[in-house]
This record gives structure tokens, C-alpha cells and sequence, in this order.
């Protein structure tokens, strides 16, 4: 049976409109899950380039779209947003819920291998498979060969490391990626270590080959397209680690043209650091979505 996609509201913005949707999902064990889409006024006339933002921990699919600030520039540049939740909601597993830094709000956009997450916690493919599948299946116009992909602090991991891993396996799913305050080597911080030793199988090892953008950055052949923005006055960067980014991207040959790393005086990790740069990261995939 097709997938059916309930409409949960849906607000006149920048002369287009932000949807919030549901639906059972069948990658997140028949859970329902929901996300907001933005489309511009320009999708009237015919399929719009979209561009993916990943949230982070303890958020849903609401703190993008209400207070990222990325709307007015993608409406004047005809690009779509989708806005995915941060893990699966209602599973029911022991202690899904006891922390902040994992289960509920942490889905770290990983597929889980560790049999206790292995049947809900699958948040990469419900990003990178369901979610294009059901909006194309409703006949929404959005046209998802001209993809990107960004995201803030665990969201920013997963936009670093769903980007590389599309380009390393020649899919080249996403023509861009961006991140403000990413986790960029989760092997080696708590944040990331907590999800890999709880989510997958293989622990630590198995997480930093597979979901290490730092790890993953070396591995690339060819040319990418990524640009970071932190801030000073970031009171995790001891949890992110750009420095580490950066050094291992110039290592491999990825120059500032292909990836940009930008510090910034003073900024912190909240939302009012990102809406103070939305429009540079819109503007950048918009370079690459509409050429």
C-alpha cells in the first residue's frame, strides 16, 4: 500500500508556504514521522531544486524552520527546504529516552546494527531514501536530482558524512553540503562515541569508518563542494574538533575552493549564530543547485 502523507499544518511564508507532514514510516519500524517542507512560490510553475537541513540534538523538525532564518533567501532563489525530524519518535525502547545526547533527539543519521536500535534507529535511509521517495511518490514538485544537504552540530555531522559517503560510492547524490558547528570526528569526542558504542555493532571502529567525517574527508577522490562555519565563543568545540577537518581536507588535497572552513569572533552555538550566516549557506548551494 502507498504511503499516504497527512497534512499537520501549513503557513503562507516568503509567497510560498511551510508544510509539516505525516506519515507511517516504514524505515523507522512503521513509526510515524514527520518533517516540514518549504516551497517556494516558483514550484507552481514546476519542480524546484531542494536543499536538506539536519538538525541537532534534542531538536525536531520545527527549530530549523522556525528559527534557522533560511527561508527569505531560499524563496528568492527558488530553492526548496526539507526539514527531517533527529530520530525516530515512540518507539519504546528501554532508556531511548534518558539522555540528550542519545536516543530520542539524537538519531545521529545513522542506520543502528546493534540489534536493540537495529529496527527503528535507521535515520540515514529515512533522510536519503524515504523522505525523497514518499514526497516524489505525493507528487510534490521537487525535482531531487538537484539536491544538497546541510546541517548544525549533529545535524552537521550528518550532512558532512551523508555528502562523503554519496561521493565516495560514485552516487553523488548531493551536489553540496555545509554545516554550522559540526561534530567533525565523533570517534573521538564523547558526543560521538556515546552513539556509535550505543547504536552500532561494531562500536567506535565501525563508527569511524563509516560516519567519521574527518576519517571519510581523506577518502575523497575528485572534487566537493563544502563549506563550515563556527564561532568562537562555541562552548562545544571540544566536542567538534573543524580544526581536525580542515587539516585532514588540506592533507588530501581539497583546497579553499572546495573546502572552506570559516571561524568566527565571538559567535556561540545557538540559533543566533545560525541565522546570522543562513543566507551565506543558502547562497552557496544555490551556486550549485541551480547551475
Amino acid at each position: 500500500m502507498a504511503t499516504t502523507l497527512e497534512t499537520v499544518s501549513s503557513n503562507k511564508h516568503y509567497e510560498g508556504t511551510l508544510t509539516k507532514y505525516k506519515f507511517k514510516s516504514t524505515v523507522l519500524g512503521d513509526l510515524d514521522a514527520q518533517f516540514n517542507l518549504f516551497l517556494p512560490a516558483n514550484a507552481a510553475q514546476g519542480k524546484v531544486p531542494v536543499l536538506v537541513y539536519l538538525a541537532g540534538l534534542t531538536c525536531t523538525e520545527d527549530n530549523g524552520a522556525q528559527k534557522g532564518g533560511f527561508m527569505r533567501d531560499a524563496a528568492t532563489e527558488g530553492i526548496a527546504i526539507l526539514f527531517p525530524d533527529t530520530s525516530p519518535r515512540g518507539a519504546g525502547i528501554e532508556d531511548e529516552a534518558a539522555s540528550l545526547d542519545f536516543g530520542v533527539g539524537a538519531g545521529f543519521y545513522l542506520n543502528a546494527t546493534r540489534s536493540k536500535w537495529a529496527k527503528h534507529y535507521n535515520m540515514l535511509d529515512h533522510v536519503t531514501k524515504e523522505l525523497p521517495a514518499v514526497i516524489e511518490a505525493a507528487g510534490i514538485p521537487i525535482d531531487f536530482s538537484r539536491q544538497s544537504i546541510f546541517g548544525h552540530s549533529m545535524g552537521g555531522h550528518g550532512a558532512l558524512t551523508i555528502y562523503l559517503n554519496s561521493v565516495i560510492s560514485g552516487t553523488k547524490q548531493y551536489r553540496s553540503c555545509s554545516a554550522f558547528s559540526p561534530i567533525c570526528e565523533p570517534s573521538d569526542v564523547p558526543w560521538g562515541q556515546k552513539a556509535f558504542r550505543g547504536y552500532l555493532a561494531g562500536g567506535v571502529e565501525e563508527g569511524k569508518e563509516k560516519y567519521d567525517a574527518s576519517i571519510l574527508v581523506g577518502k575523497v577522490k575528485g572534487a566537493i563542494n563544502v563549506l563550515i562555519d563556527y564561532g568562537t565563543a562555541d562552548t562545544f568545540l571540544y566536542q567538534l574538533h573543524p580544526e581536525v577537518f580542515l587539516k585532514a581536507a588540506r592533507d588530501a588535497g581539497h583546497d579553499e575552493v572546495r573546502v572552506r572552513v570559516r571561524c568566527h569572533e565571538g559567535y556561540d552555538h545557538s540559533y543566533y549564530f545560525i541565522s546570522s550566516f543562513a543566507s551565506d549557506h543558502i547562497h552557496f548551494h544555490a551556486n550549485f543547485l541551480k547551475a
